[in-house]
C-alpha cells in the first residue's frame, strides 16, 4: 500500500480528499483520531470510488481487489492515525515506504 501511496496523485492527501469527496469526512476524522480502529471493505470502496487506488494496491500486493480492500480496511485507519496527527496535520506527500516500518512496529 505504501508504494501505491507514493504513486497516487497527491499521496495520502489525495486518498483523504477522495474519502471526503465521497461523503466519508466523518470517518476520516474518526480514523485520524483513533476513534474507529478499522474500516469496512465497503467503506474503503465508497471512499476511494473510481480512483484506481484499490486496483493499484491489489496489483502491487499480488492479490485480488477484494483482498486489498479487506487489508486496507485495517491498515488505512492506522496510516491516518499515525501520519495525520489526529487529522490536524497534512500527511506527508512521499516517503511512505520508509515510514511503513513505523506502522509495522505496532505489530511486532
Amino acid at each position: 500500500m505504501m508504494q501505491a501511496l507514493e504513486q497516487h496523485p497527491g499521496g495520502l492527501s489525495g486518498v483523504i480528499d477522495s474519502f471526503r469527496n465521497n461523503g466519508m469526512a466523518d470517518h476520516v476524522q474518526n480514523w485520524s483520531n483513533g476513534q474507529e480502529p478499522a474500516a469496512t471493505p465497503g467503506q474503503i470502496e465508497q471512499g476511494l470510488g473510481n480512483t484506481g487506488f484499490i486496483e493499484n494496491v491489489a496489483a502491487k500486493a499480488g492479490v485480488s481487489p477484494e483482498i486489498a480492500k479487506v487489508a486496507m480496511a485495517t491498515v488505512l485507519p492506522m496510516v491516518l492515525k499515525h501520519f495525520t496527527n489526529g487529522g490536524q496535520q497534512a500527511p506527508p506527500q512521499s516517503g511512505y515506504s520508509s515510514m511503513a516500518s513505523k506502522i509495522l512496529s505496532n505489530f511486532l
